[in-house]
């Protein structure tokens, strides 16, 4: 049986296609076109009028270390949380822009990247990647205003409750609007 080069070209598209969706080859190619797209791409504002309030703080999350933390702590601070997992693309592409944000203003705003993962996956992509950043799990759910059914998602909270951010997908945290709305944040 002999094979036309239609044949032959169709072969090796399925090829690539099955590489691209079922091999780890895919994974850091999508990735890759995730991180291309993010760096286009800044978080949107939700306008005044409709900012949700966060009304419950009680979110119980629990560290890399197992230190329990309930969220309430964090009402009143400028918060950024960020719902991620290392099997998700998109995740995978905008950490490392927040890894530098995170670097210039840990000090400033509570950072909480709350990994929808298997702990000990999670512990380690962290190394791999050489990420210090502070890493959470859920042990209760979610305030209502900050459940999604897509990740990544990532939220900007006021100091007075307000949510300022509300955005699926990957994005570019470390721009310049991401870092002049938090500076404005801060000095309120």
């Amino acid at each position: 049986m002999k094979l036309s080069k239609e044949q032959i070209s169709n072969v090796i598209w399925i090829l690539v296609l099955l590489l691209i969706l079922f091999t780890p080859v895919g994974f850091h190619l999508r990735v890759w076109v995730n991180k291309v797209i993010a760096a286009t791409l800044s978080a949107d504002v939700v306008e005044d009028d409709e900012r949700i309030t966060l009304e419950d703080y009680h979110w119980n999350l629990v560290d890399l270390e197992g230190k329990r933390t309930d969220f309430q702590s964090t009402k009143g601070k400028v918060v950024v949380v960020n719902v991620w997992a290392t099997w998700c693309p998109p995740c995978v592409a905008e950490l490392p822009v927040f890894v530098e944000l995170y670097g210039d203003y840990k000090d400033k705003v509570v950072f909480a990247f709350v990994a929808n993962d298997e702990k000990a996956k999670v512990e380690a992509f962290l190394e791999k990647k050489g990420y210090a950043l502070p890493v959470y799990f859920q042990e209760s759910e979610a305030p209502q205003e900050l459940t999604s059914n897509t990740i990544p998602a990532t939220y900007i909270i006021s100091k007075s409750g307000k949510i300022v951010v509300d955005e699926k997908g990957a994005a570019n945290w470390n721009s310049e609007r991401t870092r002049t709305l938090l500076d404005e944040l801060i000095a309120e």
